[in-house]
């Protein structure tokens, strides 16, 4: 194999990693202070993005003690969570400042 057709496989060997290694988007959104969906299901062993979008004019927390993980959201903005990758299983989400009515779920497939 010349140099530069190696060149041109392992440049385009280098996209398909660097494709493959970003993750995927998901969105959360909190209003009248509770989060929607209250279920999200995500795949298993990625990692991914949880877009927190608060559509609240006062700010809200998403915070999960089995994902290990607290982002405060400023009122009428938004925020990224990185999570993953992670087993199988659900994992329990609350937003501290609302805690009895904003509540949910992530379930990890």
């Amino acid at each position: 194999m010349t140099f530069s057709r190696l060149l041109l496989v392992s440049v385009a060997m280098t996209g398909v990693f660097a494709a493959s290694a970003y993750a995927d988007d998901y969105t959360i959104t909190i209003k009248d202070h509770k989060f929607s969906p209250a279920e999200l299901s995500i795949p298993a062993d990625k990692q991914v993005n949880i877009v927190v979008k608060n559509q609240d004019a006062t700010p809200e927390e998403f915070e999960s003690r089995e994902l290990k993980r607290e982002k405060v959201i400023k009122g009428n903005s938004e925020g990224t969570v990185k999570l993953g990758p992670l087993k199988p299983g659900t994992y329990n989400y609350f937003g501290e400042f609302h805690e009895d009515t904003a509540k949910g779920k992530i379930i990890v497939k």
